[in-house]
């Protein structure tokens, strides 16, 4: 069912998400993307360089989080324009459960052309990880 620019307005709420995320993932996303930094896997060179723990790379943080606009709109391609500022990092401990990125989101702007700003608010353990998370959607 796809979301029509008539039905939503200022203040619409998307259906909030949960995403896990352990250290596996962090691995098969280095492999996908190629980012093979050690702060995203080695938990010594972490700690090392000032982290608290290996950490999620940004833009697996950044993917997961849209993923609560392209599952509420329905077609990934319907985001045109996705932005973010990196304000904290995802600690990932390796106790086999992980953490997870918690995902709110809600329609701030409607736009011209039928297309309306989704305001995302992006925390891990209570803290904000995303600033200025904010997508552009085209509706139908």
């Amino acid at each position: 069912m796809a979301i029509s620019f008539d039905d939503v307005e200022v203040g619409t709420e998307l259906p909030a998400r949960s995403f896990p995320v352990t250290r596996a993932a962090l691995v098969q996303y280095a492999g996908a993307s190629g980012d093979f930094n050690p702060i995203h896997w080695n938990e010594k060179f972490a700690l090392e360089v000032g982290l608290p723990d290996v950490i999620a790379h940004g833009m697996f943080t950044m993917a997961e989080a849209v993923r609560v606009v392209t599952d509420w709109v329905g077609d990934p391609g319907a985001v045109v324009e996705y932005s973010v500022r990196f304000t904290k990092p995802v600690p990932v401990p390796n106790d086999g459960v992980g953490t997870s990125i918690d995902v709110t989101a809600k329609v701030a702007v409607l736009l011209e052309d039928r297309r309306v700003r989704v305001d995302l608010l992006v925390k891990n353990r209570d803290l904000k990880v995303l600033g200025m998370s904010r997508a552009v959607v085209q509706l139908g």
